[in-house]
């Protein structure tokens, strides 16, 4: 397949449903090769695969926790392994927990931040050492949140995860600058995933933030999966160590009610 994204390899992970699974299919059409990760829902992956497949791209599935550290080695190695390289990496993968600050246990903490941070943190070193060792440039794009950088009480674990995810980017884009390897984050707002379920279903609370949005709705997964092929293309070869705000105006305009 002809595309920005030609012959490239892409690891994104969580791809069975939502946001991962946009991206994977979005690269796919542009030419991309992917590696579909999943954790508890291979018929959410194989989905993905299929979709891939119908656009004329190949995709391997492969079961991975990125909260195991040896379940990232394994995914990067099936890349190479497989599909003979990787040039993309797009840590996705996210969970939330929501609980008053005082009420957070050990449990929730660790599962929130094994994925969120340290899943990307290890799976990213582990795809960066592959590169490095092969001399190989590279693109690692990882789905933040606009909490990064914005406050959202009751759900401390995940504006810590996120928070450390801007620094992440920040830090690694000095680092790994003179590999020819970029890393960018891209931080949604209110975009319809099975993760914003009980908002959805919630029309007060839905009604209350899309009031909050200057575009006057919540953003769908296509919108990120956009941004993103853009970051792993060579259009944005010069483009490092930045946070992509995808979130309606939601940022700007945002107040608690």
């Amino acid at each position: 397949m002809s595309g920005r994204l030609s012959g490239k390899v892409a690891i994104v992970t969580g791809s069975s449903s939502g946001i991962g699974q946009s991206i994977a299919v979005r690269f796919a059409e542009e030419g991309a090769i992917i590696v579909v990760d999943y954790r508890n829902h291979p018929e959410g992956a194989n989905d993905t695969k299929k979709q891939i497949e119908s656009k004329g791209a190949k995709a391997i599935t492969v079961q991975a926790d990125v909260s195991k550290l040896a379940d990232n080695q394994r995914l990067v190695d099936q890349a190479w392994e497989q599909l003979g390289g990787c040039d993309i990496l797009v840590n996705n993968a996210g969970i939330e927990k929501g609980a008053d600050f005082w009420d957070v246990t050990e449990e929730d903490y660790d599962a929130v931040l094994n994925v969120n941070l340290k899943g990307a943190f290890f799976l990213t070193q582990f795809f960066v050492c592959r590169l490095r060792d092969a001399k190989r440039p590279g693109r690692i794009i990882n789905i933040s949140s606009v909490h990064e950088d914005m406050a959202f009480p009751h759900f401390s674990t995940y504006c810590v995860s996120k928070g450390g995810m801007r620094m992440f980017a920040r830090n690694l884009a000095v680092e790994l600058g003179p590999l020819g390897i970029t890393i960018n984050n891209i931080a949604p707002g209110a975009i319809m995933t099975p993760i914003n379920k009980t908002l959805l279903d919630d029309k007060p609370k839905l009604n209350a933030l899309l009031e909050n949005i200057p575009l006057g709705r919540m953003g769908k997964p296509e919108d990120v999966a956009g941004l993103a092929a853009f970051l792993a293309s060579d259009e944005a070869a010069y483009v490092t160590g930045s946070t992509y705000i995808i979130d309606g105006g939601l940022t700007v305009n945002y107040h608690e009610q």
